[in-house]
């Protein structure tokens, strides 16, 4: 694993971890301080049926924390009447204003609560990447930068094979397509397999930094493909994806699959509240990182977000300062 690289950036109101493989983010785990612990994937949990959703096949679960409730998909024989207390594993964290997805482990007694919390970042990072050294500071917070930048692209461009790719999720579906630029000379049909190979890889790392799932639909480079030879590259750039499971291949080119949910997806954790002012704190920490010589800086800002900010500054130390005399959604940092 020497191309493998793993940061953990660790600060006042948030904590973050990156894997890097080859020099590009490929996970971005976001932990914030005011997350229900109950609905952190992993968790297990006590919960009590609160309503059947026949038409949905499931059961709104009451996991002692208030709305959104969880959701624990039913089968045909599976009907546990309301008010049932019952042993619970979160296996998808809330997302879309819906609550976390949830399996059911066994019956259970007493008020719903959290019986064992999931996993932190430290210990998620050292399942995606064992026994790889943990870099931290100023290089982890230029990580969590870049990772979070690239979660939130649209997708590719890999001048070396001719690949543009874009990703774009809708409520129904997320559509990936891969597009084609041959270089002068370069043999055509070659350079679709390449450019469908390293498009289904790109495609794959950036699905997993975004932490999206669901239905995808991936419009490959030209038609009468080799269906054998296209799942085949589906499913090695896919290996790490557990529960993906690979679709038809259409004679348009189309490839279908389905990824299952997991953690929230990091761009609704990037635009949720408090986001713009974690930013801020971040940009702070790693500016008191590498100007070691300035002996105080202030972080400009309004006073709303100075209200959230300032308990988190006080962690920084005495060089760290913040002072609410900027307009709504400026952040400033200056010496002095």
């Amino acid at each position: 694993m020497a191309d493998v690289e793993v940061f953990l950036d660790a600060a006042p109101g948030e904590t973050r971890g990156m894997v890097f493989r080859g020099g590009r983010a490929c996970a971005l785990i976001i932990h914030r301080d005011d997350d229900r612990p109950e609905h952190r994937l992993g968790a297990r949990v006590v919960g009590r049926v609160a309503r059947l959703a026949p038409g949905l096949h499931g059961a709104f679960i009451d996991l002692g924390c208030g709305e959104p409730f969880g959701f624990l998909p039913l089968g045909k024989a599976d009907r546990p009447p309301e008010g049932a207390k019952l042993e619970l594993l979160v296996t998808a964290e809330p997302r879309e204003r819906k609550g976390p997805v949830l399996r059911r482990l066994g019956e259970a007694g007493g008020e719903p609560r959290l019986l064992e919390a999931g996993p932190d970042v430290a210990a998620i990072l050292n399942m995606l990447a064992p026994g790889v050294p943990v870099s931290t500071g100023a290089e982890a917070i230029h990580a969590a930068l870049e990772a979070e930048e690239e979660a939130l692209s649209g997708g590719v461009i890999e001048p070396g094979v001719g690949l543009d790719l874009a990703v774009q999720r809708t409520r129904a579906l997320i559509a990936v397509d891969i597009d084609y630029a041959p270089a002068a000379g370069r043999d055509s049909r070659k350079g679709r397999e390449a450019v469908n190979r390293e498009g289904l890889r790109q495609t794959a790392r950036l699905l997993a930094l975004k932490g999206w799932g669901g239905l995808v639909a991936i419009d490959l480079v030209g038609v009468g493909l080799h269906p054998e030879t296209t799942l085949s590259m589906a499913r090695q750039a896919f290996a790490d994806h557990a529960g993906a499971a690979i679709g038809p291949l259409s004679r348009f080119g189309l490839l279908q699959m389905s990824l299952p949910w997991g953690r929230t997806p990091a761009d609704e954790r990037l635009a949720a509240p408090g986001a713009l002012e974690i930013g801020a704190l971040r940009r702070l920490r790693l500016a008191l990182l590498t100007d070691r010589a300035a002996p105080r800086l202030t972080l400009h800002c309004s006073s709303t977000s100075a209200a959230i900010l300032s308990p988190w500054v006080a962690q920084l130390g005495p060089r760290a300062h913040i002072r609410p005399d900027a307009a709504p959604g400026v952040f400033e940092i200056k010496e002095g």
